[in-house]
């Protein structure tokens, strides 16, 4: 069995940054692919960035070049670096695993960008 945590989230003004960290149980880790997403009041959630079991990333349009996604598989932890956030930032994010058809998510962490 597969357990996500987060941490991380918290309140932070318009421009600060956040890093959010995801630490995986199971020995399943390095194998998977990890991703964070987000959703916001009244929202469907969705893909912040995604890292691949071999490191390759993706992003979402709203988030390039402002967040960075990177995974130490030796602490089975994936992180979210989230710099120059806005308000429209602000959500639950969930941190995802997946391998195969499996998908395994956190409880989620609140972040919220308000002055």
């Amino acid at each position: 069995q597969v357990q996500l945590v987060e941490t991380g989230g918290g309140l932070v003004q318009p421009g600060g940054s956040l890093r959010l960290s995801c630490a995986a149980s199971g020995s399943i880790f390095r194998l998977a692919a990890m991703g964070w997403y987000r959703q916001a009041p009244g929202k469907q959630r969705e893909v912040v960035a995604t890292v691949t079991r071999g490191g390759n990333t993706n992003y979402a349009d709203s988030v390039k070049g402002r967040f960075t996604i990177s995974r130490d598989n030796a602490k089975t932890t994936v992180y979210l670096q989230m710099t120059s956030l806005k308000p429209e930032d602000t959500a639950v994010y969930y941190c995802n695993l997946n391998i195969d058809v499996q998908n395994y998510w956190g409880q989620g962490t609140q972040v919220t960008v308000s002055s």
